[in-house]
């Protein structure tokens, strides 16, 4: 390791420590490595201007926003919220259940954990706290645990970023997310059921049976998203990326004409939210591809790969390291950092074992979302607190069994590949 990667490595340290935004701490300590290194800074502008036009996949990012902002404004989530409600509201910890269902119908969506927490999250969170069944830590903590399936259900930013720095189809990432996803739901909901009984929550009123076929119909082009979205990819209609544009559109169609939600200043509103959010998002990703273009010159990944292979580490065993380092990671570092900064580390590693890499993604983008409630670092921990004003150690106290069956899932999903790429291989994944 060299002398100029190691100060590079400091500034990033010293600058994470102190406080500065992660995707500014990481530009910095690349401009201070080609600085060390006498190469020319305008290379770093070369290198990032070349990731972001040779990434097609790269606006698939600010797409999913648009979508997801727009379907949660008007009255979109409230139908589908009303939809979970009559669905499996009538058991005990109801609201509990109807919070996990409705985060697994958003995640085909949004593609976005924060997008859940704060928009569908936040409503139901109300709904639960009014009722007086549950305690205001429980009703944010379950909606934080539901909010991170949102990116492992296709459509998923998170497996956007990892294709890119991975090359791996998106397709296949996309359906790798589905079986993980629903096994998430499963894990939770079992939790609350056990919850429910122990704590004695009261019944929720049943919304009646014969009321459900109106609530479906009111609900179903909400529905239909994800249907759209996985035949239009699947069914060789259009590419990840035009299928992040067609599910824009179709939100802005649904909202704007079909349940006429939407004024034109709202949508304003909306077009410059998903500006911000995306550049925000964009910030981060340059300056890990200038980062990235720094560890590819020190050849790290390559050196990583010989050293493990020769080791004659078990694939297995790798794995578990690895997760077990992105989980103490999570509680530190974002999950975009993560993805675009930490994972391509191993990736040539993965290689050399024979790791397939769409497993591997997955399971790496599972561990993120994991980490966005762990704390101290917890950013949807953060998110609910600040759209809801429900102190974070209240949150912090009941997240812990919910983190628990989570890491169970991911364990299942790390010992059982199967769980992963069963889909993609029905739909003719070589892997």
């Amino acid at each position: 390791m060299s002398f100029q990667f190691l100060l590079c490595l400091g500034t990033l340290f010293l600058l994470a420590g102190m406080g500065a935004p992660i995707a500014y701490a990481i530009l910095v300590s690349s401009l201070v490595y080609l600085f060390a290194a006498g190469q020319d800074i305008g290379l770093a502008g070369k290198v990032l201007m070349d990731g972001l036009y040779s990434s097609f996949v790269l606006l698939a990012v600010p797409l999913f926003i648009v979508a997801a902002n727009i379907m949660n404004a008007g009255t979109i989530s409230d139908r589908l919220l009303q939809f979970c409600i009559a669905l499996v509201g009538r058991f005990r910890g109801g609201l509990g259940h109807v919070n996990i269902v409705a985060s697994l119908i958003f995640s085909g969506m949004s593609g976005s954990a924060v997008a859940d927490a704060a928009g569908i999250g936040k409503i139901i969170i109300e709904m639960m706290t009014k009722s007086g069944h549950y305690t205001r830590g429980y009703a944010a903590a379950i909606t934080a645990a539901s909010a991170t399936i949102g990116p492992i259900i296709p459509p998923s930013i998170p497996m956007v970023l990892y294709a890119l720095v991975s090359n791996t189809s998106i397709g296949y990432l996309f359906l790798g997310g589905i079986v993980p996803g629903l096994l998430m739901g499963a894990v939770l909901m079992g939790l609350n059921i056990w919850l429910s009984h122990r704590r004695n929550f009261a019944l929720e009123p049943a919304v009646p049976l014969v009321e459900l076929p109106r609530l479906t119909v009111n609900a179903f082009p909400a529905l239909l998203m994800p249907a759209i979205l996985l035949y239009g990819i699947y069914g060789g209609v259009t590419t990840p990326t035009e299928a992040a544009a067609v599910a824009a559109f179709y939100a802005l169609i649904l909202a704007g004409l079909f349940y006429r939600a939407l004024s034109l200043r709202k949508l304003y509103e909306i077009l410059v939210e998903s500006a911000r959010s995306s550049a925000a998002v964009g910030i981060v990703i340059g300056g890990a591809l200038i980062l990235n273009y720094v560890v590819a010159s020190e050849n790290i990944p390559s050196l990583m790969a010989a050293q493990l292979v020769g080791l004659d580490i078990h694939p297995l065993a790798f794995l578990v390291t690895v997760n077990i380092l992105l989980l103490l990671l999570g509680c530190v570092l974002d999950a975009t950092t993560i993805i675009l900064v930490i994972i391509p580390l191993f990736i040539p590693t993965c290689r050399e074992l024979g790791i397939d890499l769409v497993h591997f993604g997955v399971v790496a983008v599972v561990n993120c979302m994991i980490g966005l409630i762990t704390p101290p670092y917890g950013i949807l921990l953060f998110v609910i607190n600040a759209v809801t004003r429900i102190p974070l150690n209240e949150i912090i106290r009941e997240i812990w069994p919910f983190l628990g069956v989570l890491l169970a899932a991911l364990a299942a999903l790390i010992l059982f590949p199967g769980l992963v790429l069963w889909l993609p291989r029905a739909f003719g994944y070589a892997g």
